[in-house]
């Protein structure tokens, strides 16, 4: 299947410049995606624009990761209701090298056919003067057609209004697609929706500076079925990074996603083919309480992200926790596995705590009543063993490997306990 074939029958197609249809099913053409480097990690939201990258190249087209070195100095309004705040040169050279390191996960940098390219914008835009931006790009765009952005319309109409700063973004990007067109014969941009009229933009630059053709070619932003925002949770947003967010819990948050998201997710961010997804879609129809779109979700996209042992962990520390068999795991797994649970850290006490006392300190309970009350009512686990004494002890030596508890509250509800 070409490539527009592709992307449209996974839903991805939002919008699309007249003739691109036909360009990528006879042609084979260099594209790329932007990345705005205001973090030091991708995130799952991310992974929508960096798929069709590597979907590119496996169709034999040549795809080009741009990192914004440059633009990250100055930040994209769209999709914006405020400024960014600005970031120095130095954090954002320090996460654009942590972004290339994301992305050689996805893209061959070695292919002999249609090798991956990474670039960084700050090479052609910290040399450009301000003389030189006027006169060779500045003047190719009217102020009425900038006005007429969305993006930028609706900053205008905002109380705080949009700086000169980011009101030039759009003609910074646009000379970003003109600098890939000459360097390296790109063609096609691609990105999430709100970046059609900064595609357009660099489109008309290329056709007025060079007399060339391109082409642009958007995806629609994400919306989960209950109306949230994708991508985060209670404990925050989910990233690409393991140091950020845990491949545990990275796996989770794909498990969980409500089963009318599944089918479309499936679509968006995995490599399994039509047939495979229907397959899964009937399966969860048929038994939904097994939840089979999900595990597949989760399992192929941990997988791309993390590698296979990631999942491989993922599920046995699932199954341990769920089966009630947590303290067969080390300290370490534990704290993977549970890091975005509410902890706390109490002092070691040589003769231990009165159960009471111990969830109270550890902020498990708000008293040592609402203690007494869980415990009578059987709600209280510590590292699986249900407490049925409120006057119980819990050691020292009952810790996972001398240093944490893990106590659940009810049915699925976990806190850390570290020892200090």
């Amino acid at each position: 299947m070409d490539l527009f074939g592709e992307l449209e029958w996974r839903g991805l197609v939002y919008d699309a410049t007249e003739g691109v249809r036909d360009v990528l099913a006879r042609d084979k053409v260099t594209g790329y995606i932007g990345f705005d480097p205001t973090a030091s990690s991708l995130h799952v939201g991310n992974l929508q624009v960096i798929i069709p990258l590597a979907r590119m190249q496996r169709l034999g087209h040549r795809p080009i990761a741009l990192v914004g070195g440059g633009t990250g100095l100055i930040g994209d309004p769209s999709g914006k209701t405020v400024e960014r705040q600005l970031l120095t040169t130095d954090q954002v050279e320090a996460n654009v090298a942590a972004i290339r390191r994301q992305l050689v996960r996805f893209l061959d940098f070695e292919s002999t056919t249609a090798p991956a390219t990474l670039v960084n914008n700050a090479e052609w835009l910290t040399k450009l003067t301000a003389i030189e931006f006027m006169r060779d790009v500045g003047k190719h765009f009217t102020v009425n057609a900038m006005l007429a952005k969305e993006s930028v319309k609706r900053r205008i109409e905002s109380a705080d209004g949009i700086t000169y700063t980011e009101f030039s973004y759009s003609l910074l990007q646009a000379y970003d697609f003109l600098e890939l067109y000459d360097r390296h014969g790109c063609t096609l941009q691609m990105g999430g929706s709100d970046q059609w009229g900064n595609i357009t933009a660099g489109m008309d630059l290329i056709r007025r500076v060079r007399g060339g053709k391109a082409h642009g070619l958007v995806l629609p932003l994400i919306a989960t079925a209950s109306g949230t925002k994708f991508g985060k949770t209670e404990a925050g947003t989910i990233w690409l990074d393991p140091n950020l967010t845990t491949p545990y819990q990275f796996y989770q948050f794909w498990l969980n996603v409500e089963d009318a998201d599944a089918g479309k997710y499936l679509r968006f961010f995995t490599f399994l083919d039509r047939d495979q997804i229907s397959e899964l879609e009937a399966a969860g129809e048929r038994e939904p309480e097994k939840r089979h779109p999900q595990r597949a979700l989760a399992r192929e996209v941990t997988r791309l992200v993390h590698g296979d042992t990631a999942v491989a962990d993922a599920e046995a520390a699932a199954q341990a926790l769920f089966a009630d068999r947590v303290s067969s795991l080390g300290a370490a797994q534990i704290e993977q596995m549970l890091g975005g649970v509410p902890s706390s850290t109490i002092p070691l006490v040589a003769g231990g705590w009165l159960v009471t006392e111990f969830l109270t300190a550890a902020g498990v309970t708000k008293s040592k009543s609402e203690a007494q009350r869980l415990i009578k009512g059987g709600g209280i686990y510590v590292n699986d063993e249900r407490v049925t004494d409120e006057k119980a002890q819990i050691l020292p030596a009952q810790a996972i490997e001398g240093k944490l508890f893990v106590v659940r509250k009810g049915k699925r509800e976990y806190f850390l306990v570290r020892i200090a």
